[in-house]
């Protein structure tokens, strides 16, 4: 049984067990509001679940791509939950999550995930299809460019809003019991964040 978080469009939260399928998730939209509702889903799917964190197998985390904001503040409280719970945190690419459940929904071919960067430009990975165990097998990105300099313009496009954490959890449970590859542990931001520290620094006199 798997907790899964995943911030890099929306806020999403997710129990899944690999037999059960998805046990609870919560969902939002809201790209705004991810330290405001990241707390709250958290409690209302362990709740809706019925587990206790001493249960859980590990903690699934969305990776990204995603604006730097949004994506750190799950990924944080992925950490924090897979430390105070003492389970090993389990990172995946969060378009990954996207083309498994669009796979897995019957479709074939060659797949191409957008979801928004903001700045008027794209986040993107391409995929050709799945592995013999049904995982999404990613051939490029993921990327960030503009609009006008997508490629893959011969693959099916998907302009994803958000990003599932069950289809995530369960991209995980799968990779679990077939031995398959996660992702680094490290966050794809993609570009730097607008916030720096200064170089200079201030002189403070008396």
């Amino acid at each position: 049984m798997l907790l899964a978080i995943d911030s890099s469009t929306g806020t999403s939260v997710a129990v899944v067990d690999r037999d059960r399928g998805v046990l609870a998730e919560r969902t939002t939209g809201d790209t705004m509001s991810h330290a405001e509702v990241v707390g709250s889903l958290l409690r209302e799917v362990m709740q809706e679940a019925g587990v206790d964190a001493s249960a859980l197998s590990g903690v699934v985390c969305g990776m990204g791509p995603g604006p730097f904001t949004g994506l750190r503040i799950g990924i944080a409280a992925a950490r924090v939950f897979a430390l105070a719970a003492e389970k090993p945190l389990v990172p995946l690419v969060s378009h990954d999550a996207i083309a498994f459940d669009w796979y897995r929904s019957g479709n074939t071919g060659e797949l191409l995930v957008v979801t928004d960067a903001r700045r008027r430009e794209l986040y993107w990975s391409a995929y050709s299809g799945v592995d013999e165990h049904g995982a999404p097998i990613r051939i490029d990105g993921p990327g960030l460019a503009k609009p006008d300099e997508l490629g893959h313009s011969d693959f099916t496009r998907i302009d994803a809003t958000t990003v599932s954490a069950g289809s995530l959890g369960m991209l995980a449970e799968l990779l679990y019991s077939t031995g398959g590859s996660f992702a680094a542990d490290e966050a794809l931001y993609l570009r730097s964040p607008d916030a720096k520290p200064s170089l200079g620094g201030k002189r403070v006199t008396a």
